[in-house]
């Protein structure tokens, strides 16, 4: 089983965290985005991961390239870095990684993270799956109609109009990825686009059409970081979730909490939600439902929704507050 991961996205929207560390390797919980996606994948997938291939930027550079990598030798699969130099859509994002579209395929977009149904595992003798969730709004998004017998019957990319209210959450499972390509390029060799850009649900309606059967499945929670707030709800939700506990020294620790390496809490009470990286200093401080990256240095603070960067010096107080790498802030 091989994972594709399209990631070529800037995060502007993300800024200014995305000026210096590419949106899917910002810390969520204490890992990077893209490893949360990769190994809750994993989780449910019933074979193993040979494969991770990531669809980036050239902008993200080098080191992030080795992150990258090192992301899916932790899982024990073997790593490869395809381009997309232009924003042409989703499935032109995808053929970017034609070369890894030969087997079975999983395919994430990191534009969200989720928490996985661990007992919904991938049935991989399907045709191919579509995970969606129920939205009140889904104008933005591409949806999904179902047949009486579960079967998908209609893709549709951004209705203005009521169709459906299943949305395509960006996790998809496709049983032979060698058809899939050669219907994407398809749609590349002969202009074919939906609102400007070649999308996959084009590419996935020829293959309904020839026979395909597509059905859906769904996750327990499908999360959001599109920008800074939503990025500290999904930070919180991923912590109570995961049950993830961290421990210091020094300071009181409410969890949940994720505290990184040689983390110094002193007269401080951090937590609860809080996300702390490497080598940060706390000191006579409360930090709660906040995401502090490494190397950062807090002091004399009450921090609360708030996105600190990497080499922070934050002295004073923030309730909703977005610093990005190598700022000093003293109130």
């Amino acid at each position: 089983m091989k994972i594709i991961i399209p990631m070529a996205g800037m995060g502007k929207r993300m800024r200014p965290h995305t000026l210096t560390v590419p949106k899917p390797l910002i810390p969520i919980a204490g890992k990077p985005m893209v490893q949360h996606i990769v190994e809750d994948l994993a989780g449910i997938c019933p074979e193993k991961i040979t494969e991770i291939a990531y669809v980036i930027s050239r902008a993200f550079g080098k080191e992030a390239e080795k992150n990258l990598l090192a992301v899916a030798t932790k899982l024990g699969a073997q790593g490869k870095i395809y381009y997309q130099d232009e924003p042409l859509g989703t499935a032109h994002a995808i053929l970017c990684a034609k070369d890894s579209l030969d087997e079975k395929t999983l395919i994430a977009f990191a534009d969200t993270l989720f928490v996985a149904d661990k007992t919904a595992k991938v049935d991989t003798n399907k045709d191919g799956i579509i995970w969606v969730q129920k939205i009140e709004d889904p104008r933005q998004f591409g949806v999904v109609k179902l047949d009486g017998e579960g079967f998908i019957t209609d893709f549709v990319e951004k209705p203005q109009t009521f169709i459906s209210d299943l949305a395509i959450i960006g996790i998809y499972y496709f049983k032979d990825g060698a058809y899939l390509k050669n219907e994407m390029q398809y749609l590349i060799d002969n202009d074919i686009k939906d609102k400007g850009e070649f999308q996959l649900t084009n590419a996935m309606e020829n293959m309904k059409q020839k026979g395909t059967k597509f059905v859906t499945s769904q996750v327990a929670e499908w999360l959001d970081c599109g920008n800074k707030d939503a990025t500290i709800y999904t930070n919180k939700r991923i912590l109570d979730h995961k049950k993830i506990t961290g421990k210091s020294e020094g300071g009181k620790i409410i969890q949940p909490c994720f505290i990184g390496e040689n983390v110094k809490i002193v007269n401080s009470t951090v937590g609860p939600f809080a996300s702390i990286g490497d080598n940060c200093v706390i000191e006579n401080s409360t930090v709660e439902n906040c995401i502090v990256q490494t190397n950062t240095k807090v002091k004399n603070a009450q921090l609360s929704n708030t996105l600190l960067g990497n080499y922070v010096e934050f002295t004073g107080n923030a309730k909703d507050a977005s610093i990005g790498d190598y700022s000093t802030i003293k109130n």
